[in-house]
């Protein structure tokens, strides 16, 4: 099956869209909770020493826009490699 790059990068960028928007939402009612998880994800190391929560509007929108352009890039180089891949 051969991947189109564009609509691959298309659902990758809406997917990471969905997935940040939700996440914004959980960690701005559940701030303890989303430390704890992140400590796991860098085994066990202390990042609330570090950590900062900056839940402003324009945060917001630069990390938007920021992650769904690098999404969408993923995606498509994916799809990229996919089709080459698979010819081989």
């Amino acid at each position: 099956m051969k991947h189109n790059p564009t609509v691959t990068a298309n659902a990758v960028a809406v997917t990471t869209v969905i997935v940040y928007v939700v996440c914004r939402f959980l960690v701005a009612l559940f701030p303890e909770l989303f430390l704890n998880i992140a400590r796991s994800w860098f085994h066990g190391i202390d990042i609330g020493k570090i950590a900062s929560f900056d839940l402003s509007t324009s945060s917001f929108i630069l990390g938007l826009v920021s992650s769904s352009l690098t999404a969408w890039l993923v995606g498509y180089l994916f799809a990229k490699l996919y089709n080459y891949f698979l010819k081989s």
